[in-house]
This record gives structure tokens, C-alpha cells and sequence, in this order.
């Protein structure tokens, strides 16, 4: 049986989906895996990993923050890091949507990583750096949103690693089947379990409702009718004349 996992290295401007939209590329001009769909998205502009699965608790899993897989980005910023911003991005950066939660920052050396096309566009005077920042969540375009936030503009995001998985064995524009890690086998077993049920315990709820819905009211358990008050005939009032 074949891996319910594809890893994907997206190159810079493809959509994270095999539908067109215009002109742009898609994930179609590079993965022909018939049911395979993405597990989480990656921006246009972005870079990296992008895992793919063809069961729905594998794409719930992976994509859902509340499983709290880390997610772990290269970031290529306008400036030279400082201290403080590290500082900032480790205790949580307030965006416009709410503070972030805190994250794991540190400087990195260049990455041994593919030319980019079309290549980043520099500023002579303006020097560049490199920042490794793993968050737990999926805000819009929070990477881009919390560098510029504590004053470093992203220039080119490349994501490294989803939980275990990384792109280090696989080239830009390439894929492979990969095998779930126990761990993740074991919160997929937990999540089918739990919605289980729930499915069943709404069945439940559905089947009490409708028997209720079938009894006939005014009756009683020993199946007697209910005694209903008697409607006497008013008798006419005469109006007395003065």
C-alpha cells in the first residue's frame, strides 16, 4: 500500500492547489497523484515544504494548529537582526489580528539553498540576514507579518520543516512519497476515534429526538388519556335595560 504522504518542495510563485486561477502555476505542473490534495497551504511568494495526503484525518491533522505541529521557517530579512527583535519574536508580536504566540528565533547563516527565480532584489546600502523562526500557528501571512512587524521586512521565505518532516532530501520543484511518523499515526488514530463518537453520540441524540417527536402527546406511560379540562357552554348574558 502506497504512502497516504507526498512532500513537496513548492518553488517561489506556484499556487498550493491544481486548480487554475489565470496564469499562474499550479501544483499540477509538478505532482500527478490522483486524490492527493494539500495538507495546509503556502503562499504564491513563498518557498518550501507543502506536505499533500489523500485522507481527510491526515489533511486535518497536519493543517489544524490545535495538533500543534511546528512549523519551522528560513527567513531572509531586509537589515541586520538585532537582539531586541529576536526578543520580540520569542515573546509574541501583537499584529493586527492579536498578539502571537511565542516563537523560536535565532540567527542562521546563510542556508545552502537553490537560486530563487527570479532572483531577490537587493539594496547595495541596505545589508541582509538570516533568521530561523518555528512557530505552532496559521495566521495569514504571519512570518511576513511579524518580521516586518519588529522592523526586518521579509525578503524571501523558505519553509524548512513541518514536525519531523523537512526539505533536505528533496530538490525545488520535486516530490516523494513519504511514511507517517508514529506519532503522527497515533494522533490520527485519536482524532478518527473521537469523531466516532461524537458521530455516534449525535446518532443517539437524533434517534431520542425523533422517538420523542413520535409519541403522541397527551398520553401517559400506562397509555390512558390524559384528562383535559371540561369547556362548559357560557349561557348568553341578557342585557338588562334601565
Amino acid at each position: 500500500m502506497s504512502s497516504p504522504l507526498i512532500l513537496f518542495n513548492k518553488p517561489f510563485r506556484v499556487l498550493s492547489q491544481f486548480s487554475a486561477e489565470g496564469d499562474k502555476e499550479t501544483l499540477a505542473s509538478y505532482i500527478e497523484a490522483p486524490n492527493f490534495y494539500p495538507a495546509g497551504r503556502l503562499d504564491y511568494d513563498s518557498e518550501g515544504l507543502l506536505l499533500l495526503t489523500n485522507q481527510g484525518a491526515f489533511q486535518h491533522i497536519i493543517a489544524s494548529p490545535d495538533f500543534k505541529l511546528p512549523k519551522t521557517y528560513w527567513v531572509q530579512v531586509e537589515g541586520e537582526l538585532s537582539d531586541e527583535a529576536l526578543t520580540q519574536l520569542r515573546q509574541g508580536v501583537e499584529l493586527k489580528d492579536g498578539l502571537t504566540k511565542p516563537a523560536i528565533a535565532e540567527r542562521m547563516a546563510s542556508p545552502p539553498v537553490w537560486d530563487r527565480v527570479p532572483p531577490v532584489r537587493f539594496r547595495e546600502s541596505i545589508p541582509t540576514s538570516w533568521l530561523s523562526l518555528q512557530i505552532r500557528e496559521g495566521k495569514n501571512r504571519q512570518v511576513r507579518r511579524m518580521t516586518a512587524a519588529v522592523g526586518f521586512p521579509t525578503l524571501r521565505l523558505i519553509r524548512y520543516a513541518i514536525g519531523p518532516y523537512t526539505i533536505d532530501d528533496t530538490a525545488v520543484g520535486e516530490w516523494q512519497h513519504i511514511a507517517p511518523t508514529d506519532q503522527l499515526i497515533n494522533e490520527v488514530n485519536h482524532f478518527e476515534q473521537q469523531r466516532k463518537r461524537k458521530t455516534a453520540s449525535s446518532d443517539r441524540r437524533r434517534t431520542d429526538q425523533k422517538r420523542r417527536s413520535d409519541t403522541p402527546r397527551n398520553t401517559v406511560s400506562h397509555g390512558q388519556g390524559v384528562a383535559g379540562r371540561q369547556t362548559r357552554a357560557q349561557p348568553a348574558r341578557r342585557t338588562h335595560r334601565k
